[in-house]
């Protein structure tokens, strides 16, 4: 199959995958598609709102749809790494056996990570890098496909600890889920107070996701868009000699390197989904919010005259 027909292919199945998930999640049509790009490329997303707006559901129905083991760990105060990873036990030979942990399955929803200290936190940086977990010295692949969709309370509410910025860096999107309009909120009440059962299709297998990544990967990009990425990148660091007054002004701290392979893959797949064979710099401009959103530190000065990180990505576009 030619990639052109795998593209045509990939557009039908992401208008068919959102359908499936329309039966069980209402509206939300940015944040499902910024879950499916971070899936399509190989990435990992943190969904960040206050309690109550579907946030495990959608990614247990989006596990449902593409056809692969999930696992759900509940992040609290007392988590401990060996909760998340597993551990090694003596079994009745008296030989140490390892006993692999909930994050050894293809999407783990991370729920509530920022509620546990960070030593838990880190526990997954190995693991959402390298796609391993290294136990008593012994490294223990993960299957692929492997994603981690961690949902956040905001950090403003009670009993919640700051992610450290290794672990931000780590999300290829930060997606933040807003309140549902009145009439999407009328439509949730009547689907969840009514026994209407609702059956989720499974679209994809694990082979064809991995075959979408590898796809993504081999879209072309032109040599325009990718620098336009680097400078939008380049852009946040108030450090450099070239940054601007604004961004000295309200930034402390710029995004990455991280964070330019990431705009460049996503704005790949962006196109791919809407039926371009490759990308142009709206693309990257589409993505860049959910990518540079918490790869940006914000400083006083910008908290206290209430300017978002949105405002100061647009500003740079």
């Amino acid at each position: 199959m030619s990639d052109v027909t795998a593209i045509e292919n990939l557009v039908k199945k992401h208008k068919a995958l959102k359908q499936e998930i329309a039966k069980v999640i209402v509206g939300q049509d940015q944040v499902i598609d910024q879950i499916l790009l971070s899936i399509y490329t190989g990435g990992h997303s943190l969904l960040i709102g206050v309690p109550g707006l579907a946030k495990t559901l959608m990614v247990n129905t989006i596990a449902q749809t593409l056809g692969l083991n999930f696992k759900r760990i509940q992040f609290t105060p007392d988590l401990m790494p060996s909760d998340i990873l597993g551990s090694e036990v003596l079994d009745q030979s008296r030989n140490f056996k390892f006993i692999k942990g909930p994050i050894f399955s293809n999407i783990i929803l991370a729920d509530e990570i920022n509620r546990t200290p960070p030593k838990t936190q880190a526990a997954l940086l190995e693991a959402m890098q390298e796609r391993a977990v290294t136990i008593a010295g012994t490294q223990h692949k993960l299957d692929l496909p492997y994603f981690v969709l961690a949902t956040q309370n905001p950090i403003e509410q009670e009993g919640t600890y700051p992610l450290p910025e290794a672990q931000l860096d780590r999300f290829m999107f930060a997606i933040e889920l807003k309140y549902p309009s009145i009439e999407e909120e009328i439509q949730v009440v009547k689907n969840t107070t009514s026994d209407t059962n609702v059956v989720i299709n499974t679209l994809f297998s694990a082979e064809e996701i991995i075959a979408v990544q590898k796809l993504i990967r081999r879209i072309p990009v032109p040599d325009n868009v990718v620098e336009y990425a680097v400078t939008l990148v380049n852009k946040t660091r108030p450090n450099l000699d070239t940054a601007e007054d604004f961004v000295k002004q309200y930034i402390d701290w710029g995004a990455g390197p991280r964070a330019s392979q990431n705009l460049v893959l996503a704005a790949k797949a962006h196109a791919a989904i809407n039926g371009k064979f490759s990308p142009d710099i709206e693309n990257i401009k589409a993505v860049s919010l959910g990518i540079l959103r918490h790869r940006i530190i914000k400083n006083y000065k910008a908290e206290a005259e209430n300017i978002s990180e949105e405002a100061i990505i647009k500003h740079l576009w």
